[in-house]
């Protein structure tokens, strides 16, 4: 008898990142979405590989890049997860083809997971504006700045918009978004 499929059998999910991405909150969630069933792809301004970190100073473990952010669409997926880490995060709002991806997720309304400094690409992307959502709290003035409503709150979810704030929220996170592509 073959196995039952698992919840999330099916559904594609990018994972935006770079160089300097907070280790945990890329393999936190994909492998929460590997288990369900998912199937997870890096996607990168980085080539070939980049580096993970445990917080900012700490090098951890290397990543090969599945896909290149310049040739990723929001039609190839069912969602979009942004890890932080500051190093990552402030890398990714600078890249023209990173944030017009996340643009495009939004367009496509498609769900849209970021956690910790992550966040910061939403206002870049101009898709922050009226929108409740949580950050790592030195990103927060940036944030309400373009519009954002930000709480602090362990996982806040506002429509297809999933935002954590730190490491300690990945239990709830990675429920969140589970529970979107249920």
């Amino acid at each position: 008898m073959a196995d039952a499929p698992t919840p999330l059998t099916g559904k594609k999910v990018a994972f935006l990142l770079t160089r300097g991405v907070e280790q945990v909150e890329l393999t936190s969630p994909r492998t929460a979405l590997d288990e369900a069933g998912a199937q997870t792809v890096i996607v990168s301004p980085s080539t070939d590989t980049l580096q993970a970190m445990e917080g900012d100073w700490t090098h951890a473990d290397t990543f090969p890049v599945d896909v290149p952010v310049s040739q990723a669409s929001a039609d190839d997926y069912d969602a979009l997860v942004l890890p932080g880490g500051t190093l990552n995060a402030d890398a990714l709002r600078t890249d023209e083809n990173a944030v017009a991806l996340v643009k495009a997720f939004f367009d496509a309304d498609k769900t849209v997971a970021a956690i910790c400094h992550a966040p910061w690409i939403l206002a870049e992307a101009g898709v922050a504006q009226n929108r409740r959502l949580t950050s790592f709290t030195s990103t927060r003035v940036d944030l309400v700045n373009a519009g954002a409503r930000w709480v602090d709150e362990e996982v806040v979810i506002d429509g297809n918009l999933i935002t954590s704030r730190n490491p300690g929220d990945l239990d709830a996170f990675n429920a969140a978004i589970r529970t979107a592509l249920s």
